[in-house]
C-alpha cells in the first residue's frame, strides 16, 4: 500500500472516480489539500474563483450540465456558510455535488475555543442541506469516505454530499489502500406495480405526462411512452429538454395546465408534482401514476394511484413493454391543437421577452447550454425557449435563488469545453457574482452573460406597484456601466437594445471563443405570471395559489 497523506488520498480517489476538476478557494485550513492537488495537476485541475459561493455554484453548474459528480473545497465556518446557498440548490435540483469542507484542529472541534473560522456543529449544519455529511478522521479512512460520498451523490435521488476534514488531519500520513468506485444501481419498480400502472394507462383516452428533473436521463424512454399513448409531455424549469420541445407531443407548463382540466390519467416522471396537485387541483377522477426513485418523495403531499419506485429509464422500459402487451388503442388528444393555439396567442403578446429569447435561440447552437437567472426573461424562457436536449437548460428549480446564475454558467463552461454557454440574467441577479468576471478571464471560461438591465429588482418593483399601492421600497438599483465594467477585466463587451442587435452580438461573442458580456438596457418588462400562476381547474376550490 502506498504511503499518503489524507489530502493525497482524497485527491487520488477523486481522480480515480473521474473527477478532473476541483473548484476551490484556498485557505490555511486546506493547505495540504491544495498541495496534494498541485502534485496531481496532470490529472486534476483547480479552478479558483473570487468567492466561496462561486466555487460551490461552479460545481453545481458542472454537475447540472453533465449529470456527473463534481467537487468543490472551502474553508470552514464562513467558507461553508458562503457555499451553503449553492448546496441548498444542489439538493433542490438533484445535482451530484461533493463538498470538501475544512475544519479547525480535531481536538478543538465544538469546544468553543475561538479558533480561526470556528463554527459550532458544522457537520450538523451541513446535514440540514445535503443528503449526508461525514468527517474524515484519518488517512486510512479518507479514500473510502470519498468513494462512499461519490456513490451517495448518485444513489437514489442524486444530490449533494459533504465531507469535512480537520486542519491537522489533512497532512497526516499512513499506508493507504485506495478505494475503487462503488456500484450505483438503477432499480426497476415492482413488476406488479408496473402491471397495475399499465392497466390504468391502457384505459386512458386523454393521458398527460408531467416530467421533472428526474426524467432528464430517460429522454428516449419518455418519448417512446408518450408516442405510444399519444400523451402530451409537459415540462417546466428542471424537466425542460427531457424530450425536445420541438416534438409534436411536447407542451409547456401553461399548456399542461389547460390539458390537466380534462386529463383522465397522469403519468408523472421524476417530478415533485406539487405545483400541479396543490394549485391546479386534483380529484378522484384523475388517477395518477408516479415514477420516482426517492421513497420519501413518491407519496409526498398526496399518495398516487400507482407508485412506481425505481429509476425512471429502467422503469419506463418495463412499463413500455407492459403497455405494448395490452394492445390498447390510443388516439391523439383532440384538445391539443386548440391548447397550442391559445398559448401561441398569449406568447405573441409577451414582448419584448419573446423577441430576446428568439434571438438567443437563433444564435445558440443546439448543443449550447442556456442558464436562466431569476429574472423576467428567465421566467419567460421556462415556458417558451426551445430546448433540444437534456441538460442544456439549467434552472434553479423550486429554490429560485437570485444570483445563482453566473457561477453556475462558469461551472457548466468548465465541464463542457467547446460548447457555447449563455446566461440570461438581470442587473439585480448578475451583481451577486459580478466579481467572477475575473474568474472567467483568468481561467478562460467562455460564458456569454446577457445582462437585461431595468435598473431594478423588476419583479419586486412590479409587485409593490400593483399590490401595495405603488409604495416602492428597496427595489430600485444603482448599476455600473456594464460594458465598461466588463472591459475593465479585459473582457469583450457589447451593448444591444433590440433582439436583432442581441443576436448579432451573441454570434460575434460565440465566434470569439472567449468570455463576453452583452448589456441589454430595457424598460419595465411585461409580467409572465398570468402564464405561471394559473387557477385551479379540478377538485375543491379554496386553496390559495403558491407564491
Amino acid at each position: 500500500m502506498p504511503r499518503m497523506t489524507t489530502a493525497e488520498a482524497v485527491i487520488e480517489t477523486l481522480s480515480a472516480h473521474g473527477v478532473d476538476t476541483l473548484f476551490a478557494l484556498p485557505g490555511v485550513h486546506n493547505d495540504h489539500l491544495f498541495d496534494a492537488a498541485q502534485k496531481a495537476s496532470d490529472r486534476i485541475r483547480v479552478i479558483h474563483p473570487r468567492h466561496e459561493q462561486a466555487a460551490a455554484y461552479m460545481a453545481l453548474g458542472a454537475a447540472l450540465a453533465t449529470g456527473r459528480p463534481q467537487a468543490f473545497a472551502v474553508v470552514p465556518g464562513p467558507g461553508v456558510l458562503n457555499a451553503s446557498a449553492a448546496l441548498l440548490l444542489a439538493y433542490a435540483t438533484g445535482a451530484p455535488v461533493l463538498a470538501l469542507a475544512g475544519q479547525i484542529p480535531s481536538f478543538a472541534i465544538d469546544q468553543g475555543h475561538g479558533h480561526l473560522h470556528e463554527i459550532h456543529d458544522q457537520i450538523g449544519l451541513l446535514r440540514h442541506i445535503v443528503k449526508q455529511a461525514e468527517r474524515i478522521r484519518s488517512p486510512q479512512e479518507a479514500s473510502e469516505r470519498v468513494a462512499q460520498a461519490i456513490a451517495a451523490t448518485m444513489s437514489g435521488r442524486p444530490g449533494p454530499v459533504a465531507l469535512e476534514c480537520a486542519i491537522d488531519v489533512w497532512g497526516q500520513a499512513a499506508d493507504v489502500s485506495l478505494a475503487p468506485p462503488l456500484p450505483v444501481t438503477a432499480p426497476c419498480a415492482d413488476p406488479a406495480a408496473i402491471s397495475a400502472a399499465a392497466d390504468l394507462l391502457a384505459k386512458a383516452r386523454r393521458p398527460l405526462i408531467i416530467v421533472g428533473g428526474g426524467a432528464l436521463g430517460a429522454g428516449p424512454e419518455v418519448q417512446a411512452v408518450a408516442e405510444l399513448l399519444h400523451a402530451p409531455v409537459s415540462s417546466f424549469r428542471r424537466g425542460r429538454g427531457a424530450i425536445p420541445t420541438s416534438h409534436p407531443l411536447a407542451v409547456s407548463f401553461t399548456e399542461g395546465h389547460a390539458l390537466w382540466r380534462t386529463a383522465d390519467a397522469v403519468l408523472a416522471i421524476g417530478t415533485r408534482l406539487y405545483w400541479q396537485q396543490a394549485n391546479w387541483g386534483i380529484d378522484d377522477g384523475l388517477p395518477i401514476v408516479r415514477i420516482d426513485i426517492d421513497p420519501e418523495a413518491i407519496g409526498r403531499f398526496r399518495a398516487p394511484t400507482c407508485a412506481l419506485l425505481g429509476d425512471a429509464a429502467v422503469t419506463l422500459r418495463a412499463l413500455l413493454a407492459e403497455l405494448a402487451a395490452r394492445r390498447a388503442t390510443w388516439t391523439p388528444n383532440p384538445e391539443l391543437a386548440t391548447v397550442r393555439l391559445a398559448f401561441e396567442q398569449r406568447l405573441a403578446r409577451h414582448e419584448p421577452p419573446m423577441g430576446f429569447l428568439r434571438a438567443i435561440r437563433a444564435a445558440l447552437p443546439k448543443d449550447g447550454i442556456y442558464v436562466e437567472e431569476v429574472t423576467q426573461v428567465g421566467f419567460a424562457s421556462r415556458l417558451a425557449l426551445p430546448v433540444h436536449a437534456p441538460r442544456t437548460f439549467l434552472s434553479p428549480g423550486y429554490q429560485d435563488t437570485l444570483g445563482w446564475g453566473y457561477g453556475t454558467a462558469l461551472g457548466a463552461a468548465a465541464a463542457a469545453p467547446g460548447r457555447n454557454v449563455v446566461l440570461a440574467t438581470g442587473d439585480g441577479g448578475f451583481m451577486f457574482q459580478a466579481a467572477e468576471l475575473a474568474t472567467a478571464m483568468h481561467h478562460r471560461l467562455a460564458v456569454v452573460a446577457v445582462v437585461f438591465d431595468d435598473g431594478a429588482f423588476g419583479n419586486v418593483r412590479r409587485i409593490q406597484a400593483q399590490q401595495y399601492g405603488n409604495r416602492l421600497i428597496a427595489s430600485d438599483l444603482t448599476n455600473p456601466d456594464f460594458v465598461r465594467f466588463a472591459e475593465s477585466f479585459g473582457m469583450a463587451a457589447y451593448r444591444a437594445s433590440t433582439p436583432d442587435a442581441l443576436e448579432a452580438a451573441l454570434r460575434k461573442a460565440f465566434a470569439s471563443g472567449a468570455p463576453a458580456l452583452i448589456h441589454v438596457p430595457v424598460g419595465e418588462m411585461p409580467s409572465p405570471w398570468d402564464m405561471i400562476l394559473l387557477p385551479r381547474v379540478r377538485g375543491p376550490a379554496g386553496r390559495p395559489p403558491l407564491p
